[in-house]
């Protein structure tokens, strides 16, 4: 299935801060040309409503990512947003409409002032700024409309007053090409993105492996019988399954960090809010069969697992785990074979093997899709202008503007209790 809102490489490739991207021309949409209204939606009630919405654009827009979901959304604004009087959030979900009432678009927003000693900052963002949690994040908009809803954002925001700078992160390429002119981010940042296309069968698939790939599998199978163990592939979809599995992902995810060979890994659990973002986040997912928790077990052990989302008829992997004391069996390698011979035969037609270019993920042979983030001041704002400039010759010691989202959300994770939250969005290997 093709990505709607990507772009391969042959399409595109940003430069560094205070560059530009040299878009392809985008293709002409019969876009009708009825005025847009946008509406501002400021609290959890307000986008718990947008159900139906949120139910619409899956449809139009055929999205395949679970950072997109309204489930996500939700469950990301009721444990992360910060009510800390140095730092405070207000969600503002813009949410665009055509002449006949259906809604085209929802860009996610949330508002973010700080009180940083005399600079007062306010900053707005696409919902998802937490330590590598929401890894792409992106607006619903309706193919054709991005440049209009862009638009009608920037006249609602307007009229919000106290922020200084929008940060777009990760965004796709047909939205990142309506940003032209005087709404241009200046873009500072290309994430990579891997697609796996799936055929009708895992024998299919086989055969078209390179052969480093195929021996691995082989091994993966052949070592455990040599010494007389047996794995059995688990899964785990239902409400009161997957919080089971969840308990042994956290585990397992814990020790892959823990280990000191290898490429090395984040423990992106390791704080209790985070832990509780995931079983809430998990729970939602659930009622919709759209989360799925693949373990291998040996007995009554559980030695690896993986959290994946199903959305439409993508799969994308999320975070995973093992006890490194089957390291030699290759379990992880066992794992997302497992995994995806699992999406081959529910009939699914993508795996999303998430960011970063490992060779684990490379050596299947995906495509890759590019998200793009930038930064823009407000323009119509003197002030704003003066306080980017201020807090730009502050920061530039640490490297500023690429460095600039980092040190406005260090300064969130220094406010909120317990400081384990708001950590700079890396781009990290699973």
């Amino acid at each position: 299935m093709s990505e709607p809102h990507a772009t391969e490489r042959a399409g595109a490739r940003a430069t560094h801060a205070g560059g530009s991207i040299p878009w392809m021309a985008p293709e002409e949409s019969a876009t009708p040309a009825a005025e847009l209204t946008t509406e501002i939606v400021t609290d959890i009630e307000g986008i718990g409503a947008l159900k139906p919405d949120y139910e619409c654009l899956y449809r139009v827009t055929g999205n395949s990512l679970p950072f997109a979901l309204q489930e996500w959304h939700l469950t990301w604004c009721s444990h992360f947003l910060s009510r800390n009087p140095r730092v405070h959030d207000q969600p503002l979900f813009c949410v665009s409409r055509d002449g006949s009432g259906t809604c085209v678009g929802i860009v996610p927003l949330v508002l973010t002032r700080r009180n940083l000693g005399p600079l007062k900052l306010g900053t707005l963002a696409l919902v998802g700024g937490d330590p590598a949690l929401t890894q792409i994040r992106g607006p619903l908009i309706r193919p054709g409309y991005e440049r209009r809803i862009v638009d009608a954002v920037y006249q609602c925001l307007a009229t919000v007053p106290d922020w200084h700078w929008i940060q777009w992160n990760g965004i796709s390429a047909p939205l990142a090409q309506s940003m032209t002119g005087e709404i241009a981010p200046q873009w500072f940042q290309t994430s990579e993105d891997f697609i796996l296309d799936l055929p009708d069968s895992w024998e299919e698939l086989r055969s078209g492996m390179g052969r480093d790939l195929r021996e691995s599998l082989r091994h993966c199978h052949d070592s455990p019988r040599r010494d007389g163990r047996g794995f059995e592939f688990v899964v785990s979809r239902t409400g009161a399954e997957v919080r089971e599995a969840l308990g042994w992902f956290v585990e397992l995810h814990a020790q892959r960090a823990n280990t000191s060979w290898g490429v090395r890994h984040a423990n992106r659990f390791a704080a209790h809010s985070q832990q509780a973002f995931l079983y809430d986040l998990c729970e939602r997912m659930a009622a919709r069969d759209a989360v799925r928790v693949f373990q291998l077990r040996v007995g009554r052990e559980i030695v690896a697992a993986r959290v994946a989302f199903i959305v439409g008829d993508s799969m994308y992997l999320y975070y995973s785990g093992f006890d490194p004391a089957w390291a030699r069996y290759s379990v992880m390698t066992t794992a997302m074979a497992e995994s995806i011979r699992y999406a081959i035969a529910s009939g699914l037609r993508t795996v999303n093997l998430s960011l970063t270019a490992e060779q684990s993920k490379l050596r299947w042979r995906p495509r890759l899709v590019e998200y793009y983030s930038g930064l823009l001041v407000h323009r119509r704002s003197l002030s704003s202008r003066l306080v980017y400039g201020a807090h730009r010759v502050v920061m530039s010691g640490q490297g500023a503007p690429a460095r600039l989202p980092k040190s406005v959300l260090l300064s969130r994770q220094r406010a909120s209790a317990g400081g384990d939250l708001f950590q700079h969005h890396q781009r990290s290997a699973l």
